[in-house]
């Protein structure tokens, strides 16, 4: 695996914790955790490539996080479901906003759907796959391609702590079994992809975004005071450190 090195290795400490003018994408952009990935990496330094679906939103989003960090953040609409569309979007982002070049990509395009494994049928199965895994493969493949075509690069995949355990009291055999997928696929990348870029992968716990506290009535009545996963609990904003620590040169190391 590449081992890459800061400008000066002789810098100090904090200087090199710094994302400064650094091209980053992230898809699912636009909200919940996707939103505070992209300000801390602006925050850190970076100039953020806000991807989003649907969220009309998101422009607004985007210069709102630009206004308050003082680097460039733009949204930019596309879908990771279609390999075309994300291909084209990743690409006009490396040629336009990147001015030529894209350091990382965050893929954290994701959806969930409470639905009891005896009722899936093609088109729920697909729709959650189509997304959260299909996609990141997509975005993904699109990422490896610049990488290797600059000859560096990182890759996060937003996976899930649902990729180890089963949560519960949700039904969600489809996006347990996604998160698990892109896990592997992860590693499987970091090793094939060692020769020009990084991959690392994170699985969050159980993070309060706008989507979970519409559903913390089911979920959380269930739960003891003493559940772990009620302990865990976590705001969006905590992620914002562990993000920003994959994307430093020496990461790696």
């Amino acid at each position: 695996m590449p081992l890459f090195q800061p400008k000066d290795v002789n810098a100090t400490v904090l200087s090199q914790f710094s994302l400064d003018s650094k091209v980053v994408a992230v898809t699912g952009g636009a909200g919940g955790i996707g939103t505070e990935i992209v300000r801390g990496l602006a925050e850190a330094g970076a100039n953020v490539a806000l991807i989003y679906s649907s969220n009309a939103a998101a422009p607004d989003l985007a210069r709102q996080i630009a206004q308050e960090t003082g680097r460039r953040v733009e949204a930019f609409q596309s879908d990771v479901a279609s390999r075309d569309k994300i291909t084209a979007t990743m690409n006009e982002i490396a040629a336009t906003f990147g001015r030529g070049r894209l350091d990382a990509v965050v893929a954290n395009s994701g959806v969930c759907a409470n639905i009891p494994a005896l009722d899936y049928d093609e088109d729920s199965w697909q729709r959650n796959n189509s997304v959260n895994y299909d996609g990141v493969m997509w975005t993904a493949q699109t990422a490896g391609k610049i990488f290797k075509k600059q000859g560096y690069g990182n890759l996060i995949i937003t996976a899930s702590v649902s990729a180890t355990i089963v949560n519960i009291p949700q039904t969600q055999a489809a996006y347990n079994a996604s998160k698990a997928a892109v896990v592997h696929l992860a590693k499987s990348l970091a090793v094939e992809w060692a020769e020009f870029a990084r991959v690392n992968c994170i699985s969050p716990g159980f993070i309060l975004t706008e989507s979970k506290k519409s559903i913390a009535h089911v979920i959380l009545p269930s739960l003891n005071t003493d559940s772990t996963l009620t302990v865990l609990t976590k705001q969006p904003k905590e992620l914002m450190v562990s993000i920003v620590r994959c994307h430093l040169d020496n990461a790696a190391r």
